[in-house]
């Protein structure tokens, strides 16, 4: 389906931006896969058409590199960043920045974004790191599971009776200061696999927070222009 939007729809976009987790886990630039190959062959050939693509790393897939990203025709965007989507500052990220009620997620993130963790990690045969990424997907959806059952979350949570729902998502105070530091007032992220539109006031204006769908048994794309947006699965 991915493949096909590039081919069609994203073929007549002014511009597409991707906000991460583009992949379900990534090793290295390095890693030989197939889809890998296949995913970047197809993006190249969109930015060819006139079509530029950008990208934020997600939390699968944050160790996608420069090599990938120029064989994909990729431009990196840093996570966060502000761009102007037809003349409306628009913030845009990954999301997971947002979930700060996963205290144990957030130290995790801090430790594997440092440069000496990535070094290290990166120096290591593909194979151990293949095993490595198996071993936190099966770790991630453990803990998930846990928090849906509503056990004593190792996240840090301040109780066991906190719900999955609200540990995993975005923290209103968050995203209200995230808010405030930019000065924006519209947001727009992936992350929690929780597509909507969402309207808020904060500091006495009128905010926009867009969450994006994932793409495992149907897209989400946001299509924006000079008239608004459309949240929209495929």
């Amino acid at each position: 389906m991915f493949l096909e939007f590039l081919r069609d729809e994203a073929a007549n976009a002014d511009a597409l931006y991707i906000l991460g987790d583009l992949f379900e886990y990534w090793v290295g630039d390095d890693d030989p896969q197939p889809l890998a190959a296949e995913v970047s062959i197809a993006l190249h050939a969109l930015v060819n058409r006139g079509v530029p693509a950008y990208f934020i790393r997600g939390n699968r897939d944050f160790l996608l590199a420069d090599r990938y990203a120029a064989q994909c025709g990729l431009q990196i965007l840093p996570d966060p960043c502000v761009i102007s989507l037809y003349g409306n500052p628009t913030l845009l990220l990954h999301g997971d920045l947002l979930c700060t009620q996963d205290a144990g997620y957030q130290a995790f993130r801090r430790q594997t974004r440092g440069p000496d963790w990535q070094r290290e990690f990166l120096s290591q045969p593909l194979a151990a790191r293949t095993a490595y990424a198996q071993r936190a997907r099966a770790a991630s959806a453990e803990h998930q599971q846990r928090l849906l059952q509503g056990a004593a979350p190792q996240s840090g949570a301040a109780s066991a009776n906190i719900a999955r729902e609200d540990v995993t998502d975005a923290c209103a105070a968050t995203v209200a200061a995230v808010f405030q530091q930019y000065g924006i007032e519209r947001m727009i992220h992936g992350h929690t696999h929780r597509p909507a539109v969402h309207s808020l006031v904060v500091d006495g204006k009128p905010r926009t927070r867009i969450v994006l769908g994932d793409w495992y048994e149907q897209g989400s794309v946001l299509r924006v222009d000079a008239d608004g947006m459309a949240l929209s699965t495929l």
